[in-house]
């Protein structure tokens, strides 16, 4: 059973690059703990660092960040900087992302930061504020409303 992302809100709108730019900084501080954890684990099982030198743990690290960013972009489309910026990741429809638009998603940012950033900063020249990932697997961030304080 899928659940919909499609709320009643009638306010939720595209998010600014400015909160894009804060949770994407947020998840980075989380991605570097996340390889430095990794990687010591992996260290202190070799003798040798040559282990970790090679592209099969570049290809393990590759995959442990594809894997961190999916399993939070399909389950509620938010990651932990996304949540503290109040942004989602959603399908243009509004749904949830699947694993194949998960995986365009990272590939594509690698891309866009390889290219120097250009696929980011493409979000200053699209109409829809997308980026080079957002246009290639179908999905936008969106800025999710406050949620209204209950007074007791």
């Amino acid at each position: 059973m899928t659940r919909s992302f499609k709320e009643t809100y009638s306010d939720i709108k595209i998010a600014s690059p400015l909160k894009r730019l804060g949770a994407f900084i947020y998840d980075m501080m989380l991605i570097i703990a996340l390889l430095m954890v990794s990687t010591g684990i992996i260290t202190m099982g070799f003798n040798d660092g040559e282990s970790v030198q090679g592209p099969l743990f570049q290809s393990f690290l590759f995959i442990l960040v594809y894997l961190f960013l999916s399993f939070f972009w399909m389950r509620n489309g938010q990651t932990l900087g996304m949540l503290a910026w109040r942004l989602r990741v959603q399908t243009t429809e509004g749904e949830r992302l699947n694993a194949k638009q998960c995986l365009l998603r990272y590939i594509v940012g690698i891309l866009s930061l390889l290219a120097g950033g250009v696929g980011f900063l493409w979000m200053f020249i699209s109409k829809q504020k997308m980026t080079w990932h957002d246009l290639a697997s179908g999905t936008h961030v969106v800025e999710l409303p406050k949620r209204a304080k209950i007074l007791e």
